[in-house]
């Protein structure tokens, strides 16, 4: 799986503002569910359901938000990038920036399973991370996420 089966270019957010935790879940509910055809509140509640268990900021200031809606045919990702750091609760105590929501069917376990290790993967890699920080457009961060690069250092990685 690669991550331009999972997101494409109108998945790809640059320069989100917003003030909290709560308020970018919001916005980014609003904008995947414009990409699944889904009610934004169902993806907000799915979301907030799945923080409320921990955190998923990952640290480094990085989250990946993700959930499981019954009615997706398949996997389904947004990338943002944040103008600003918020708090997230993330383990390291450190305000997100980057951040990767992930939607799947209830049914696909090993499908979320597997994009999410590779967007774990990715966002941990100092190099990709870097030039994600030092990307002002949405195209440009979409190449990044998915150059044949960032996908076969990932896939080595496992």
């Amino acid at each position: 799986m690669t991550l331009d089966a999972i997101i494409d270019k109108q998945s790809v957010l640059s320069n989100v503002k917003t003030r909290n935790k709560k308020q970018l879940l919001v916005e980014l509910s609003q904008a995947l569910a414009n990409r699944v055809a889904i009610d934004h509140r169902l993806i907000f509640e799915t979301l907030l359901k799945r923080e409320k268990l921990g955190s998923t900021g990952i640290g480094q200031g990085i989250a990946i938000p993700h959930g499981k809606v019954a009615t997706l045919s398949r996997v389904y990702g947004l990338f943002a990038r944040l103008g600003k750091a918020v708090d997230f609760d993330s383990v390291d105590g450190q305000p997100v920036d980057l951040v990767f929501v992930l939607l799947a069917p209830e049914h696909a376990g090993a499908d979320h399973l597997k994009a999410l290790a590779k967007i774990s993967r990715l966002l941990r890699d100092p190099a990709v991370v870097a030039k994600l920080r030092g990307t002002d457009d949405a195209e440009g961060l979409y190449a990044i996420l998915t150059e044949p690069a960032a996908s076969s250092t990932s896939a080595t990685a496992a």
